[in-house]
């Protein structure tokens, strides 16, 4: 795993000033991938209580999190009380000397704070303020209480399903979160960019429900212009088969006849040459018989050997595995994603970043704060700036 490292090493984004007032996930994940390429990340958190996600669950051991610690590593904590007008007075300084501005609160409550866009680019022409919400920041749903479930609920994620006979269910990782988290990086890193060219800044607004209907690009094109309906879980050469001691899937694509392929894998006669099979418009109207024989043969034998044999016709299989399996894995392992370091009296340990960039690797250099942890010395500088002015 990545152990801490004494000295920050040069980063793309050394030297740009975050202050993140973002909670739970969607912010976080984004302001902590900006953390780890260099940004010096301030994270403004309730006095006393701090982001939801410290008391998310119970912690293992102490108080560390470890919801709390897979969000925050290499960002400085500070805690305040924001109703206190010299906490405000110092937080407004901040603003006023960093680059971006992160927040993810519903549409109006960073304005009745007076820390608002219009506030900020009034303290700092220069800033980049990026606000992620529910549904978007106008609009019916604007003020309407936003989270990943009811994201992938209303935009259409969640009634898409492999099988029809399947109870519609939730996706059981955040994906809205995350996603929109990253496009959230995305867009404050071409902020910075343009600001490069114009000297200006300006507002990035990114919303989970927005993310989960991007996600569906390629769907909600064929509905918008060929009135069909694309459902890439549900495709007839695809899908999830029992082995004799566990799970694997297997995906029937990218080949000029799959179905003769995984035929010659299963051990069953060239079922393409059956007038059922014989093309993909027979075989979505036949599939029930289709997958009844591959789930037949697939029952005969163990995972390991209809894996060898998918690979003899090079058809794209893998086992279906659970995380825990997958943490020690020995790709996982070998692209040293993991990483750990030492927190509040225990070990803290998390996933990484999924990019590796050969001239800034990402490396653990400030472990996951304690609450207000750097009020002290983030204050007095904020404070100096105030007295300089």
């Amino acid at each position: 795993m990545n152990k801490p490292v004494e000295q920050k090493p040069a980063l793309p984004l050394a030297g740009v000033r975050v202050i993140d007032f973002s909670q739970v996930m969607m912010g976080p994940v984004c302001t902590q991938m900006l953390a780890d390429y260099g940004a010096d990340v301030v994270k403004i958190e309730r006095k006393g209580a701090g982001d939801l996600s410290r008391s998310t669950f119970e912690p293992v051991h102490g108080a560390d999190n470890p919801i709390f610690c897979s969000l925050n590593r290499n960002k400085r904590s500070v805690a305040l009380d924001l109703r206190d007008p010299q906490k405000m007075a110092a937080v407004k300084a901040l603003v006023a000397e960093a680059d971006v501005v992160v927040n993810n609160f519903r549409a109006g409550v960073m304005d009745r704070m007076g820390l608002g866009y219009e506030d900020c680019r009034a303290l700092n022409p220069r800033i980049i303020y990026a606000v992620g919400t529910g549904y978007g920041e106008s609009g019916p749903y604007a003020h309407k209480g936003g989270q990943d479930v009811l994201a992938q609920a209303m935009s259409g994620v969640m009634a898409r399903k492999a099988d029809e006979a399947v109870p519609i269910t939730t996706y059981p990782t955040a994906l809205a979160d995350y996603s929109t988290g990253m496009h959230m990086v995305q867009g404050i890193l071409l902020a910075l960019l343009q600001r490069g060219q114009t000297g200006e800044g300006q507002k990035v607004s990114v919303s989970l429900y927005n993310s989960m209907l991007a996600m569906q690009m390629q769907e909600a094109a064929m509905i918008m212009m060929a009135d069909s309906e694309v459902n890439w879980a549900a495709m007839p050469l695809s899908g999830v088969f029992d082995a004799q001691d566990g799970a694997l899937v297997m995906v029937g694509a990218f080949k000029a006849n799959p179905l003769r392929d995984i035929c010659t894998a299963l051990g069953l006669d060239d079922l393409s040459l059956d007038p059922r099979f014989c093309n993909l418009t027979q075989q979505f109207k036949h599939k029930a018989e289709l997958q009844a024989m591959f789930r037949e043969q697939f029952r005969s034998n163990t995972r390991d050997h209809w894996l060898a044999r998918l690979d003899e016709q090079d058809l794209l299989c893998a086992p279906v595995r659970d995380l825990r399996e997958a943490l020690v894995d020995p790709q996982t392992l070998h692209n040293k994603i993991l990483m750990e370091g030492q927190g509040e009296g225990q070990t803290v340990r998390f996933v990484g970043s999924p990019i590796q960039m050969s001239a800034a690797p990402v490396t653990l250099y400030r472990a996951p704060p304690r609450l207000g942890q750097h009020t002290d010395e983030v204050m007095a500088n904020a404070e100096a700036s105030m007295g300089a002015k």
